[in-house]
């Protein structure tokens, strides 16, 4: 009776009933842009940009059948998804080896080497656009899934090496030696150590790139058009110089996060994992 009267103490309601209100307040003001833009994706043009805000009126589906008939949505999407994927298991690829290497024989210059690749990430990507863009041109590339590609990989690459660094070195050194005095090849010693003691690094890296490269909107709009365009490209093609068609932008928008928030939704404890850089275990 005394521990429960102590515990009760040390959390007065008022305090409680504060923090709960808050928690609500924030989870309200982060979910309602996502809110609206869904109301506003079932409304007509006109009630779209009603004032006062209507928040009672009939849904329609129209927005969503003019946005299949304008714009091949199923199109978009399936370049998304070929970007996206492909590009994450790409940049796993290459940055698997790196981060294996960096954690496991570790060199005189192998933080230097880390720091400069994640220093990449703070340069704006509109200064490496101009050249990007004429290498593309130059090789023909423009306006196909190979560049988004291969942009999209490139991009995620420092932050994957530093996501599989930090989740490899966690992994005992004496393990990998076991087996190397067992006789395993540097294969066998990758294929059955490594990766069934890396996969949950393996996988919420992979996820979380596969996220970004979704959500990827610059490299889309300016490498791509209506034959490899991502869904970012699909939504951009609603700003007109006539004006922004909200209700059938949200539709647009709604059809284009969808996917990846379900999926997110089912894949969040991995992305967690993945965005503290390893150190949720």
């Amino acid at each position: 009776m005394t521990t429960t009267k102590r515990r009760r103490s040390n959390f007065p309601l008022g305090l409680l009933a504060l923090r709960t209100a808050a928690a609500w307040g924030v989870a309200l003001l982060l979910f309602f842009p996502l809110g609206w833009l869904f109301l506003t994706a079932f409304k007509t043009e006109l009630q779209a940009i009603a004032v006062p805000p209507q928040l009672f009126f009939v849904p329609t589906l129209e927005n969503f059948h003019e946005v299949q008939e304008r714009s091949d949505y199923l199109l978009y999407a399936k370049n998304s998804v070929i970007t996206s994927v492909v590009s994450t298991l790409v940049g796993l690829m290459l940055a698997a080896p790196a981060a294996y290497a960096m954690a496991f024989f570790k060199g005189k210059y192998t933080k230097d080497i880390l720091m400069w690749m994640l220093s990449t990430k703070m340069m704006p990507a509109v200064g490496a656009l101009v050249p990007i863009y004429v290498l593309a041109q130059k090789s023909h590339l423009l306006d196909t899934q190979l560049v988004l590609i291969i942009v999209f990989a490139l991009s995620n690459l420092p932050i994957m090496v530093w996501m599989l660094y930090s989740h490899f070195k966690d992994i005992p050194r004496e393990i990998l030696e076991a087996a190397r005095m067992d006789g395993a090849t540097l294969w066998q010693e990758v294929r059955l150590v490594l990766l069934p003691l890396g996969m949950g690094g393996l996988a919420s890296t992979g996820l979380l790139c596969l996220v970004l490269s979704w959500n990827e909107a610059f490299w889309s709009l300016n490498l791509s058009a209506a034959k490899a365009g991502t869904l970012a490209t699909l939504i951009a093609s609603y700003s007109s110089p006539e004006g922004l068609f909200w209700a059938k932008l949200s539709a647009a928008s709604l059809m284009a996060i969808a996917p990846i928030v379900v999926f997110g939704w089912f894949s969040q404890k991995q992305l967690v994992q993945g965005l503290t850089f390893g150190a949720v275990k």
